[in-house]
């Protein structure tokens, strides 16, 4: 009895007392938190890049946070989508403020989407063995795309609503289904209230839905482990470092530095993420001169306008897409981080340039010079996808990689 009474006691100071043990001996949520948020190990190299993944679930929770609020005094109606804007503008409390957050919230969300895609793709955080990581994250950027177009078409004025008959008529031109899926999407013969309360809904649901594939996300990466800018996999223990303190306080400097620029955007430049055009009701019967999506879309409006044919364009935009879902077949090279990969990191970014190329194509409506610019930029981003990373492996001198990261 002795000596088991002291075994009981050396073990109790392991354990915590009070409503923290009972919930954890019932519920191990602080022991699993813990164990993935302060113990957890992680390579010890990590650069700022890495601090994208904290400030997207930061912004995340600011977009649900101020989209359901917003939702609270939003009407979805063709005849009164824009006046409950300006009520929410004008007349409710704080209104303006929630308006702003959500709409700056939405233009640096896609912003820290893209570096975060970039990291991934400049450091192969791709390959084996996370391959469902990256999957669960391109579902993620289809997802956080759609969300964002409906809610661009949600405030009801003249590009929401010429944005919405340009995809609409781009859906249409699908052979066969195209017609019918168009009605569908719209569901009248006309943009209108069946079209506003539809977008209305699926913006609404697909934020929280994006929230459960966060978590998916998040749960791969402590399955797989976070990759790091060596692409060597940590090889001892001196190797990684735990979460908290290092990562945590890490994640905090990025997070207060990405709010310095949120918060100057949102309140000093405002018109920088925004089409003044949709500050006007939507008018059907007056066609804007010019029709452009949101800054992150335009590089997918560049390749939809730089294909002669208008279901050619769209089989391009949407490949453009997805593409990235084959890029872990697509490369089969050994070496994981660009860093050692001269080829492929010149390569890299000619894709980055590509991108912003078609983005400006797709600001000045491919015409011209532009046009030509456009059908350039459009077939080298998918001849890196499709011819680059496939054969670079065949002739790539890479550079000798580190044994240890420490």
């Amino acid at each position: 009895m002795g000596g088991s009474g002291t075994v009981h006691e050396a073990d109790q100071p392991e354990t915590k007392s009070g409503a923290v043990a009972w919930i954890d001996a019932r519920l191990p949520v602080f022991r699993w938190f813990r164990a993935e948020y302060v113990d957890y190990r992680m390579p010890r190299n990590l650069n700022g890049l890495w601090n994208f993944g904290a400030i997207l679930c930061v912004v995340l929770v600011l977009m649900l946070a101020t989209g359901i609020f917003l939702a609270m005094n939003y009407t979805p109606a063709a005849n009164a989508a824009f006046a409950s804007i300006e009520v929410i503008e004008r007349q409710v409390p704080a209104g303006w403020l929630l308006r702003a957050l959500h709409m700056t919230g939405a233009s640096l969300f896609m912003a820290a989407l893209y570096v975060h895609l970039f990291r991934g793709l400049y450091y192969g955080s791709y390959k084996s063995p996370r391959e469902i990581l990256w999957l669960t994250g391109l579902v993620l950027l289809v997802m956080t795309m759609v969300t964002a177009f409906a809610g661009y078409v949600l405030p009801w004025g003249q590009m929401s609503y010429w944005g919405a008959d340009v995809v609409g008529k781009a859906v249409g031109a699908i052979p066969g289904i195209g017609p019918d899926l168009e009605h569908v999407i719209e569901g009248s013969d006309a943009l209108g209230d069946i079209f506003v309360h539809r977008f209305f809904v699926l913006h609404f649901v697909m934020a929280f839905a994006i929230l459960g594939v966060v978590g998916l996300h998040v749960w791969a990466l402590h399955v797989s482990g976070s990759n790091n800018p060596s692409g060597v996999e940590p090889a001892k223990a001196s190797d990684t470092l735990p979460f908290h303190p290092y990562y945590s306080s890490k994640d905090m400097v990025g997070i207060v530095l990405f709010g310095i620029v949120f918060a100057a955007l949102a309140f000093l430049w405002p018109d920088l993420l925004s089409e003044p055009a949709n500050y006007r009701p939507a008018n059907p019967l007056h066609t804007p001169t010019d029709i452009e999506p949101e800054w992150y879309f335009l590089p997918f409006y560049g390749i939809l306008q730089s294909v002669p044919s208008k279901f050619g364009g769209l089989v391009a935009s949407a490949g453009a897409v997805l593409v990235l879902f084959a890029v872990p077949w697509l490369d089969p090279s050994p070496v994981r981080s660009a860093r050692f990969r001269p080829l492929c990191r010149v390569a890299l970014w000619g894709l980055v340039a590509a991108f912003v190329l078609l983005g400006l194509v797709g600001r000045h409506h491919a015409a011209g010079v532009w046009m030509i610019a456009g059908r350039c930029a459009t077939l080298y981003y998918f001849a890196y996808f499709l011819v680059l990373l496939p054969f670079a492996p065949r002739f790539e001198k890479t550079r000798p990689l580190p044994t240890s990261l420490s």
